[in-house]
C-alpha cells in the first residue's frame, strides 16, 4: 500500500522528470483541449459560469462572470461572432487562472497532444487509480539518476588527468546531484505542503 505521503512525492515527480520544472508543466492549462477550456465549453453549453469558477482565485470571480455574460449576448449574434466570443471567453478565462498560479500568460495554445504523464494524470482521476502514473513517473525519474550517475562515474576516473577531463568530471557531477537534489526537493516539498 502506498502511503499519501510517497503519492504525493511521486506525483510531484511529474513536474521535474517528465515534463520539466514545474513552470513548463502548468502549460497544460493553456490549450484549446486542457482542463480550462474544457470547463469553458462546458459552461458556455449550460449557459451557467459555475463550472469554470473553480479554475480562478475568488478575486478574479467578478471579471469572469462579466466576460462570460458578455461572450453569452455576443454568441446569439450568429456563428462567426459566437466563434468569437468564445475565444475572448476563452483566453480570459486561462489568462486569469494562470495570473493565478503565478505563472505568465502567453496565449492559448492550438489543440496539442499531451504529455504521456499529464494524460496519465488526467485518466488516474477520472479512473480514481494513480498506479499508472506511479509506474510512470517513478520509471522515468529512476532513468533520470541513473543515467547522470553513470556519466559521471564514468568521468571520475579520470578528473584529475587533465584540466579539461576534471571540469568534464564536474559538470556530470553538478548534473548529477542537482538532479537528485531537485527530485528530493521537489518531493519534500509537496509532501511537506499536504503534511
Amino acid at each position: 500500500m502506498i502511503s499519501v505521503r510517497s503519492s504525493v512525492g511521486l506525483m510531484a515527480i511529474v513536474a521535474v522528470a517528465v515534463v520539466g520544472w514545474p513552470n513548463d508543466a502548468a502549460a497544460h492549462c493553456d490549450t484549446l483541449n486542457g482542463p480550462v477550456v474544457s470547463a469553458a465549453r462546458v459552461a458556455l453549453q449550460q449557459g451557467n459560469v459555475t463550472p469554470v469558477l473553480k479554475w480562478v482565485k475568488a478575486s478574479e470571480e467578478a471579471e469572469v462572470r462579466e466576460a462570460f455574460q458578455q461572450t453569452m449576448t455576443v454568441r446569439r449574434v450568429g456563428s462567426e461572432a459566437r466563434e468569437l466570443a468564445d475565444l475572448y471567453f476563452f483566453e480570459t478565462l486561462v489568462r486569469l487562472h494562470r495570473q493565478g498560479e503565478g505563472e505568465p500568460y502567453t496565449g492559448l495554445k492550438p489543440f496539442t497532444s499531451v504529455d504521456p504523464a499529464i494524460e496519465s494524470a488526467d485518466q488516474a482521476l477520472e479512473t480514481g487509480s494513480v498506479n499508472d502514473v506511479v509506474a510512470l513517473v517513478t520509471e522515468h525519474a529512476a532513468v533520470g539518476i541513473r543515467a547522470r550517475f553513470a556519466l559521471a562515474q564514468a568521468r571520475q576516473p579520470h578528473a584529475g588527468d587533465s584540466v579539461a577531463a576534471g571540469r568534464e568530471y564536474v559538470k556530470a557531477y553538478v548534473e548529477f546531484i542537482h538532479y537528485v537534489e531537485q527530485l528530493h526537493l521537489t518531493i519534500m516539498g509537496a509532501a511537506a505542503e499536504k503534511d
